[in-house]
């Protein structure tokens, strides 16, 4: 599996913090672990149907990335046309807490701000 290089941390305090939102950060990346922590299997269409305002390219950019550092796996499934499907990997799932957190700080952020 290759990897996207990620810029060295040589920060200070919080580096840890940067280290991971350099892998989960993204507009799109959240939504996509969510769902996939939810859905457990889920295809490229339906998850341009979860995301209509991605494009084709960054949807495409945003999961090699989250293959790459290790958290989801694809699979090509030899049909016509091609089925290709993502999950989560044995150590994407342990984001679970992580994601599970962020989500409920955004539901009670979004009735702050409301």
């Amino acid at each position: 599996m290759s990897r996207i290089p990620h810029p060295r941390f040589d920060c200070a305090e919080g580096c840890s913090v940067e280290a991971a939102l350099a892998v989960i950060g993204g507009k799109w990346k959240g939504t996509i672990l969510y769902r996939l922590f939810t859905d457990e299997i889920l295809r490229f269409n339906e998850i341009r149907r979860i995301l209509p305002e991605v494009s084709q390219r960054t949807l495409t950019a945003q999961l090699r990335a989250l293959e790459a550092d290790g958290i989801i796996s694809r699979t090509v499934y030899p049909e016509v046309p091609p089925r290709v499907e993502y999950r989560l990997t044995a150590y994407g799932t342990t984001l679970r807490e992580v994601v599970m957190a962020l989500n409920a700080w955004g539901e009670r952020h979004k009735k702050r701000t409301v």
